[in-house]
């Protein structure tokens, strides 16, 4: 009785949580996607809104480049975070503490401060491009750009990389290096055969997480550009609160869509560490 009774309470203590999963996830969800059937000022229900928007090379254009950016500062900022956690796994003291929260506060530097930041360093005017101006070179970057999305994008995910990359490290042992070592296996030979295959499963984990990140970043693109680069979150935006364009039928379909891309690159994630874990134990 006594354990039925903790059970209970146990449950009693979940229900807030519950609550919270059900107000601020579920329902939401489930009204974009009931409206995302919606057209013609929700007059009309049907596959309209999907129809338009894989027959539209407007809206595939802004996929395209949501994609393509996220794949860049994805993989940007996987490669440069790796050595820097390496580095910091092995430092001790305040040295290592300084640099965890400077990653911290910088991986949560976004949004229009960011934006902002950027166009006073690299913009058409910025510090550093009227510093290289000076010295008579000229500095070749269009910060308004795909580029300097993937660039800005790059800024906050190589610190946010680094913090979950970080305790992967726990699990190379420094006996399979010094045993490497008496084999005659060199520091790149151990790394490329015996320590990234094992953190493969961290490391891919960590680029699904920067990918969904970039994916669903808004506000730093639409400060920097205004709204008028073409990317997935900016057009669900001109779409609930533009002038001229509102459509919350349309944005809700490609909420759906963006939703469906996630979860496409999730699954691959966990199918793909289904078949290591199987492959290992083999």
């Amino acid at each position: 009785m006594k354990i039925w009774r903790t059970v209970g309470l146990a449950w009693l203590c979940l229900i807030p949580f519950f609550l919270i999963i059900l107000l601020f996830q579920i329902l939401p969800f489930a009204l974009v996607l009931v409206n995302s059937f919606k057209a013609d000022m929700g007059e009309i229900w049907g596959l309209g809104n999907y129809a338009y928007l894989f027959s539209s090379k407007f809206f595939m254009q802004s996929v395209t480049n949501s994609l393509r950016i996220s794949l860049y500062s994805s993989c940007a900022g996987l490669l440069l975070a790796l050595p820097c956690a390496w580095s910091l796994y092995k430092s001790e003291g305040r040295v290592r503490q300084f640099a965890l929260t400077l990653s911290n506060m910088v991986a949560n530097f976004s949004g229009v401060p960011l934006a902002f930041a950027f166009v006073i360093i690299l913009g058409s005017n910025g510090f550093l491009t009227l510093l290289v101006l000076e010295t008579g070179l000229k500095l070749n970057l269009n910060l308004y750009s795909g580029t300097g999305l993937v660039l800005i994008y790059s800024y906050f995910q190589i610190p946010l990389a680094i913090l979950l990359i970080l305790p992967a490290f726990s699990i190379i042992r420094s006996d399979w290096q010094e045993a490497a070592s008496l084999l005659g296996a060199s520091h790149s030979r151990f790394w490329i055969s015996i320590g990234l295959p094992v953190l493969s499963s961290s490391l891919l984990a960590t680029f699904i997480i920067l990918f969904a990140n970039a994916m669903g970043t808004m506000a730093t693109a639409f400060a920097l550009t205004a709204g008028n680069y073409n990317l997935i979150t900016i057009r669900i935006n001109n779409l609930i609160s533009g002038d001229i364009f509102l459509d919350p039928w349309l944005a809700s379909a490609l909420s759906i869509l963006l939703v469906i891309l996630l979860l496409i690159i999730t699954l691959t994630n966990e199918w793909l560490a289904t078949i290591r874990s199987r492959y290992g134990r083999g």
